[in-house]
């Protein structure tokens, strides 16, 4: 047996279980003992269900009132203290902060934040958004170094803004490309001659969230709408009222009214969705590394989405596997779509070029290898004079 604990911390029970609950019984089917925490939710008693201590903390996402947030600070300590992990692993900028920081001041030996995309601080052009930025990166700075400390991105973009930024020694980052998808869940369906003739299905899965693109993909629908072609616009998701960004359902439900799109709220078989549906799309500001893009590929579908961080890592600029377009553009979003739906063969030979990669890049074995290795790094570190001798060696 293993015998050590760790804390995995993420800002709701749903990113828990829909991105890192195969981090977590993997952890747990290698000994070790696995605490899982955030803010009270639907999910955490289906985390309990699969046999998972989770606890619910105090935490409420938009909150910016410094008091509640120091007695949150303070609540967290305190948890840690009782619980006395040998690592913290948080998520999101919220969770790595306010999990770094107590982690220090609980005594936790080690600590890894990851940092899945730069959230709605780093994307957004609102007033608050700016004004917060600023404020934001010093306690980064202040909470995300240390010894036995390591930062995780999912992308090359971010990999570079910390850098330039210089928010963490350079040393301490690790890019894993996202948290990986199970793709053996995912497969490719048979095309058939009656669905090269239908009409084309395409669908944006995401929260709600205006920097995912949801305007664009609504333009885009109106645009096509316009020349009366028969092409199929789905939204999957809900709003997340936790987030300044969030689309309101009356808005949604207005665009639904107009005759637009089909709204499907919140799906939670995506294998399902994925094979009712001929093209997904993503034309999101910026990313981490985009799962449902991911679970697109591995069930061979063509993708479209944005030059942007984290989702130009899926799709390559060479278009060979997917179509990308600039950021905040609806007419080339329109037309992207417009390609494939006159273009059915290219559809296929997208998606099958996209599942190879998906299989080859993403599957969550090769990333949870990945994130297992950061853990023996920073548990059963290598001494310092070993390292040393090590690198005499190397030069002799």
């Amino acid at each position: 047996m293993n015998g050590r604990k760790v804390v995995l911390f993420a800002n709701t029970d749903w990113y828990l279980y829909n991105f890192r609950l195969s981090l977590a019984q993997k952890l747990r089917q290698d000994g070790y003992e696995v605490v899982l925490l955030s803010p009270p939710g639907e999910f955490g008693p289906k985390l309990q269900a699969l046999g998972f201590s989770w606890h619910a903390m105090p935490m409420n996402r938009r909150s910016l009132n410094p008091l509640r947030e120091l007695g949150v600070l303070a609540w967290l300590v305190r948890f840690l203290q009782r619980e006395k992990p040998d690592l913290v692993h948080g998520f999101t900028i919220k969770s790595a902060v306010y999990g770094s920081l107590a982690s220090k001041l609980a005594g936790v030996p080690a600590r890894i934040n990851a940092v899945a995309g730069m959230g709605y601080v780093f994307t957004s052009r609102d007033l608050k958004a700016r004004v917060l930025r600023p404020i934001v990166r010093q306690l980064m700075r202040s909470a995300l170094n240390g010894r036995r400390n390591a930062l995780i991105l999912q992308n090359p973009d971010d990999v570079a803004v910390f850098k330039r930024a210089r928010i963490v020694d350079d040393r301490s980052i690790r890019l894993i490309k996202g948290s990986g998808v199970n793709c053996s869940r995912f497969s490719a369906r048979q095309e058939t001659d009656e669905e090269t003739r239908a009409p084309l299905r395409v669908v944006l899965a995401a929260r709600l969230l205006w920097d995912k693109g949801i305007a664009e993909y609504v333009e885009a629908a109106r645009a096509l709408r316009s020349e009366n072609r028969s092409v199929k616009f789905l939204l999957a998701g809900s709003p997340d009222d936790g987030n300044p960004a969030s689309v309101s359902r009356e808005l949604v439900e207005g665009w639904v009214n107009d005759g637009l799109l089909t709204w499907l709220g919140h799906v939670s078989d995506m294998p399902k969705l994925l094979s009712e549906v001929d093209v997904v799309v993503l034309p999101s500001y910026r990313e981490g590394l985009p799962k449902t893009l991911i679970e697109a590929a591995a069930c061979a579908l063509p993708l479209i989405t944005t030059d942007a961080p984290g989702c130009r890592e899926v799709v390559s600029c060479s278009g060979e596997d997917g179509l990308l377009i600039p950021v905040r553009d609806s007419a080339a979003l329109a037309d992207a779509i417009r390609r494939l739906d006159d273009d059915r063969k290219l559809c296929r030979r997208l998606g099958l070029a996209a599942r190879e990669k998906a299989l080859s890049e993403f599957d969550e074995s090769i990333v949870i290898s990945k994130t297992l290795r950061v853990y023996s790094e920073l548990l059963d570190p290598v001494p310092q004079e070993v390292v040393i001798a090590g690198q005499r060696e190397r030069q002799i």
